[in-house]
């Protein structure tokens, strides 16, 4: 059963009310804390993407087309087409010779407003790269280029590629594949429920790759996620919770649509997976901010940045405090 997880008051008048689940597993993959149900399904969405890249770097197609650090975490990104992410994204394709036709996501405008406002004031069309997955879809393409893969129908499920991906997801998540639900991601790709808990195992895994015992999978990890903090900007974007979060060398994290979020701790050996029921994905920050709090988090800059993200305070066009947002949930500690 969903717990209330963030309650919001205007004028003292409770306005909104986000309920949800919390799973944290620590260095053994085990519960350790608990909010909620635990073993819910939940569509990755783009929390996915880390995994959905492990094939891509396995395979050494990152290297073979000479992909900076920079265009490489951008394979991971949910990015807002800003005009750096444009750079890495064109320059992916000059050095794979892969055209923008070639990518099944629909085009579209950036989801950075100043970069569409931008393109608006200089009567510039819609674009494939603008959409915030094309990093993913170039990765898989230029994966199957290198592995002598069809391009054509890469988004499909029974692709040589997709089911590579599926098969490295179950192995990160402790699963079977035949245990993964499979439905159709927003961007045209396969997009994978699992319980939460299974989940937070595979973030767990990408903050502790010593969990993980195929080499080939554990370098690949190791690499992806020394790109994703360093190059943190690509992950999201300009005051996105991603690339704020990924600031802090300590952490990966990667959200996805319709509420869901995971971030892995290294130090502390601890993962964890949530999802906010109303897919609102604002309360984030908040959350992740008191997450941090209950466990005692030593970073306190790391926890100050969320709250820059999504004060506490809710404060009108005017800048008027007109109400409060309130973390209400307790992480339950599993023995």
């Amino acid at each position: 059963m969903e717990e209330v997880l963030v309650r919001e008051y205007r004028a003292g008048v409770e306005e909104c009310v986000h309920t949800g689940h919390i799973c944290g597993v620590d260095g053994t993959g085990g519960v350790k804390y608990s909010v909620g149900d635990v073993q819910a399904m939940t569509f990755l969405r783009s929390s996915g993407k880390p995994f959905q890249a492990i094939p891509v770097i396995k395979h050494g197609a990152d290297d073979a087309f000479g992909f900076t650090d920079a265009e490489g975490a951008i394979l991971m990104g949910s990015h807002r087409a800003e005009p750096f992410h444009v750079q890495a994204l064109e320059s992916i394709m000059g050095k794979t010779g892969i055209q923008e036709e070639q990518l099944i996501c629909h085009p579209t405008y950036p989801l950075s407003v100043y970069a569409t406002e931008q393109l608006h004031r200089e009567h510039k069309p819609k674009r494939q790269i603008y959409h915030n997955c094309s990093g993913k879809h170039l990765g898989i393409l230029a994966l199957c280029k290198a592995m002598g893969y069809p391009l054509e129908g890469y988004g499909h499920p029974d692709h040589p590629a997709q089911q590579e991906i599926l098969e490295t997801l179950a192995y990160m998540a402790d699963l079977k594949k035949e245990e993964i639900a499979l439905g159709t991601d927003g961007c045209g790709f396969p997009v994978f429920a699992m319980p939460l808990r299974s989940l937070a195992v595979a973030f767990l895994k990408l903050a502790c790759p010593d969990l993980i015992g195929d080499a080939a999978i554990r370098q690949a990890v190791e690499k992806i996620v020394r790109r994703m903090n360093a190059h943190y900007e690509m992950v999201a974007g300009t005051d996105r919770i991603c690339s704020s979060l990924l600031m802090d060398d300590n952490i990966v994290a990667k959200g996805g649509a319709k509420g869901v979020y995971c971030l892995g701790l290294k130090k502390e050996r601890l993962a964890f997976a949530l999802k906010v029921l109303d897919g609102s994905e604002d309360e984030w920050p908040i959350i992740t901010a008191s997450i941090l709090e209950q466990i005692d988090y030593a970073n306190q800059d790391t926890i100050d940045r969320m709250y820059e993200l999504a004060p506490l305070d809710i404060m009108n066009d005017n800048k008027l405090v007109v109400g409060q947002n309130k973390p209400v949930f307790h992480l339950k500690t599993v023995n």
